[in-house]
C-alpha cells in the first residue's frame, strides 16, 4: 500500500444504507505525511449532507429496529464486528499508517485496542441487570430504574487516532441502542469509513450507522447545533470542544467533551537509584513523550524530574532521543513517523522557536531531519526534541504542542513536584516514579488529573473510565461510566392498587 501511485476516489458519505457523494459534488484529497501526496480522494459534505444523516438515523431511531433489538443480539453484532476487525487487522493497521503518518505496528495495535472496545461494551451490555428495583415502601407498588438509549448521536472525531477514537464512541453508542452519524477528521477520515463497511457486514440495519466526511466548520458544526441530535461527543482541542459546548447549549443536548491535555511525567530519583530503574524510567519517558511523534492527548510532554539526578537523566534522554529512528510508517525499522500536516509542523516549531527563545536549552532535535529515502523531504518530519531549563511561565510548558516536544523541569520536595504537576489548566493525565509505594500513593492521590499511572506511562484499560479534570473535558469514555453517556436513565414507578386521591374538598 505505501508505495502505490494509484489515487483512491470512492463515495464516503453514507446514509441509510448507501454510499453517497456529498451533495454538492465536492470532494478532497488525503495527503500521506510522509511524502505529502495525495492517495485517496474523498466526498467534502456541508450542511446539507448532514442534515440529511441526521434525519436517517432520527428515523431510524423513532421508527427502525435497532433501539428495540434485544440486548443479547445488539452484543451479539458488536462481536461480529470485533471479528472482522481481527480479519482485516493488517489492512487496517496500514491504513491507519499511511493515513495518520504513525508506524505500521501502531497502526496494529490499533485495530487491536478497536476490537478489544467492541468486545468490552458487548460483554458490559449483555452481562447488566434489566433494571434496579427501587423498594417504595408498599406492596403495592412496583418502582425501578431502567436504561434506554439516548436517541441519535452526533460522534465527532479526532485525526491522531481516528479508529480507535471513533470505536470509544460507536461501540458504547451501538451496545445502548442508539443510532448516530459519525463525523472523522477531515484529513484522516479512511478507517472510520472501513469500520462502516464493517458494521454493515455485520448485520447493522440501514440507518444506524451514518457518516458525514466534510470539514468541523461545517459538518461539525451543523451536527453539533442540530435540533435531531440527542448527544454529541467531541474528542480534539479546547478551541473546538467549546465551540461544540456553546453550539449545542440551545438545544440543551447532552454533550460529553475530552479535550486538550499538557501531561505531566513526574521522577523522583529514588526511582533511578538502580541501573534498572534509571534506565526503565528513562525509556518509559521516551515513550511517554514520542509515541506517535507525540501526536497523543496524554502525552507526557512534561518532565518534571528531581534535581538531584536531572544531568544525568537529561543527558541519557536527550542521547537516546537523537538515535530515534524516523521515517514513512510502514519501513523497516521505523520507530516515529512524520507529523499529520504541514500545518501541524510549522505549529511545533513555532512553539520550538518561542522556548528557545524564553531561555530553554535545546538538548535534542528542534529541527526538520536531514531527508533520505525513507523520509522525503515532502514529507512532514521534526525531530524528537528535548528542551531543558523549562518553566511554568514558557508557552511550550502550559500549551498544548501536540509534536514530538518534550520539556524539563525539576523539584527538590514532593510538595513542590505536586504543586508543578498540578499547575496547569488541563487535567488529563499524569504519572509518577517511585521506588516508594507510600509516596506513590500520595503523590497520585494528590494530582488533578484524570488518570494516573505510577512506575508506567500511557497504558488504559477498556474496563476503566477515560476522562480529565478542568479543561480536559466533561464526561467519561470507556467503562460503566462510557455506556452511561449514552443512556438515558428512566425511573418506572407503577401502582398495582391505585386509588382515589382527593386533594381538594368538594
Amino acid at each position: 500500500m505505501a508505495d502505490s501511485t494509484e489515487l483512491q476516489t470512492r463515495d464516503t458519505i453514507h446514509a441509510g444504507g448507501e454510499w453517497r457523494a456529498a451533495v454538492s459534488g465536492a470532494t478532497r484529497e488525503i495527503l500521506d505525511p510522509a511524502d505529502g501526496r495525495p492517495f485517496a480522494v474523498v466526498a467534502e459534505g456541508d450542511e446539507r449532507d448532514t442534515d440529511l444523516a441526521v434525519a436517517v438515523a432520527r428515523r431510524a431511531f423513532d421508527e427502525g429496529p435497532w433501539p428495540h433489538t434485544p440486548v443479547a443480539e445488539r452484543a451479539a453484532l458488536l462481536r461480529r464486528v470485533a471479528g472482522l476487525l481481527v480479519r482485516d487487522r493488517e489492512k487496517l493497521g496500514l491504513l491507519e499508517s499511511r493515513d495518520a503518518g504513525k508506524t505500521a505496528e501502531e497502526g496494529r495495535v490499533d485495530i487491536d485496542c478497536v476490537a478489544d472496545a467492541f468486545r468490552y461494551f458487548a460483554d458490559l451490555v449483555a452481562g447488566e441487570a434489566p433494571g434496579r428495583v427501587v423498594d417504595a415502601g408498599s406492596p403495592d407498588v412496583h418502582s425501578v430504574v431502567v436504561h434506554e438509549p439516548v436517541g441519535v448521536c452526533a460522534l465527532i472525531t479526532p485525526w491522531n487516532y481516528p479508529l480507535l477514537q471513533a470505536s470509544w464512541k460507536i461501540a458504547p453508542a451501538l451496545a445502548a441502542g442508539n443510532t448516530f452519524v459519525v463525523k472523522p477528521s477531515e484529513i484522516t477520515p479512511l478507517s472510520t469509513v472501513a469500520l462502516v463497511d464493517l458494521l454493515t457486514e455485520a448485520g447493522l440495519p440501514a440507518g444506524a450507522a451514518n457518516i458525514v466526511t466534510g470539514p468541523g466548520h461545517t459538518v461539525g458544526a451543523r451536527l453539533a447545533e442540530h435540533p435531531g441530535v440527542d448527544l454529541v461527543s467531541f474528542t480534539g482541542g479546547l478551541v473546538s470542544g467549546t465551540k461544540v459546548a456553546q453550539a449545542a447549549a440551545p438545544t440543551v443536548k447532552k454533550v460529553a467533551l475530552e479535550l486538550g491535555g499538557k501531561n505531566p511525567n513526574v521522577v523522583f530519583a529514588d526511582a533511578c537509584a538502580t541501573d534498572e530503574g534509571f534506565d526503565t524510567a528513562v525509556d518509559q519517558a521516551l515513550n511517554a513523550a514520542f509515541i506517535h511523534s507525540g501526536q497523543v492527548c496524554s502525552a507526557g510532554a512534561r518532565l518534571i524530574v528531581e534535581e538531584s539526578v536531572r544531568d544525568r537523566f537529561v543527558t541519557e534522554l536527550a542521547r537516546r532521543a537523537e538515535r530515534i529512528r524516523l521515517g514513512r510508517g510502514t519501513g523497516d525499522g521505523v520507530e516515529c513517523g512524520p507529523l499529520v500536516s504541514a500545518q501541524q509542523r510549522a505549529k511545533v516549531e513555532e512553539y520550538v522557536e518561542s522556548a528557545l527563545k524564553e531561555g530553554a536549552v535545546l538538548r535534542s532535535g528542534g529541527k526538520r531531519p536531514t531527508p533520505s529515502a525513507e523520509r522525503p523531504e515532502s514529507g512532514y518530519f521534526y525531530e524528537p526534541t528535548v528542551l531543558d531549563r523549562c518553566h511554568r511561565e514558557m508557552r511550550v510548558v502550559r500549551e498544548e504542542v501536540f509534536g514530538p516536544v518534550l520539556t524539563v523541569e525539576t523539584f527538590r520536595t514532593e510538595d513542590e513536584a505536586v504543586t508543578l504537576a498540578n499547575d496547569t489548566e488541563y487535567g488529563l493525565a499524569g504519572a509518577v516514579w517511585t521506588a516508594d509505594p507510600g509516596r506513590a500513593r500520595r503523590v497520585a492521590g494528590r494530582l488533578r488529573h484524570g488518570t494516573v499511572w505510577i512506575n508506567d506511562f500511557h497504558p488504559y484499560l477498556p474496563q476503566a473510565e477515560w476522562g480529565g479534570f478542568g479543561r480536559s473535558g466533561v464526561g467519561r469514555e470507556l467503562g460503566p461510566a462510557g455506556l452511561a453517556e449514552y443512556r438515558e436513565t428512566k425511573h418506572v414507578y407503577q401502582n398495582l392498587a391505585p386509588k382515589p386521591v382527593r386533594w381538594f374538598a368538594g
